[in-house]
């Protein structure tokens, strides 16, 4: 464990904030939550506060707990500055990329933080590849880009079998997001961790082969 950086308690801070004002004010979740049909009309704001609104109240934990343990990995080898800019980069790649795969279901809905929230996991098993994990569900140590290829390709199957009530693509966005801010914010990666770099690279070679084949949907 380990104290919070004041930039991640800001953001956590706003999250619940938004969240728990959604929670009791239905027309403001309404006004403020991913909804294709709205953001084509020129809403363009929800695309931002959306990431900040969440089902309940085990949605937003879930979400802060998984921030608590990446974001110091990424302040420290990157500083404030960057990663505030992966976690809305990464929070804006997550939707965009939702938008894209959902443009014509003008119905479509969504709200969470998990894209930022990938984004900035993924920047941290790119920064420390070998860091250990234990999944709750798993009750072993494993590798840090184990886990990060698995995860995006866990995701590639619930797109495209549209499993649960999860924005899989959201998820998928924001780790693309994280992981190629990422890179654009120390290029020497490519020098000096090549390995992991390219297999953190197979799930997104993937999702692009099967879009571009057809075989997503």
């Amino acid at each position: 464990m380990y104290n919070l950086d004041p930039v991640t308690i800001a953001i956590i801070a706003a999250n619940v904030i938004m969240s728990l004002k959604g929670f009791d004010d239905r027309l403001f979740f309404e006004k403020y939550k991913f909804n294709v049909g709205s953001i084509r009309r020129g809403e363009q704001l929800r695309m931002l506060s959306s990431g900040f609104l969440h089902v309940d109240s085990m949605h937003l934990f879930f979400n802060m707990f998984t921030l608590y343990f990446f974001a110091n990995p990424v302040i420290i080898e990157l500083g404030r500055l960057n990663f505030i800019i992966i976690y809305f980069a990464s929070l804006i790649f997550g939707n965009l990329l939702s938008l894209y795969f959902h443009k014509e279901e003008y119905w479509y809905s969504a709200v969470g933080a998990s894209g930022a929230v990938t984004g900035v996991l993924y920047a941290a098993i790119l920064l420390q590849p070998e860091m250990r994990l234990i999944m709750f569900f798993i009750p072993i140590e494993i590798p840090g880009y184990v886990f990060g290829i698995g995860y995006l390709l866990y995701s590639i199957y619930g797109m495209k079998n549209r499993i649960g009530n999860i924005g899989h693509d959201a998820h998928f966005g924001g780790a693309v997001g994280g992981y190629a801010v990422t890179l654009i914010l120390m290029p020497s990666l490519f020098e000096t961790d090549l390995g992991h770099v390219g297999l953190l690279a197979i799930p997104i070679i993937i999702l692009y082969v099967l879009y571009k084949t057809g075989k997503l949907n």
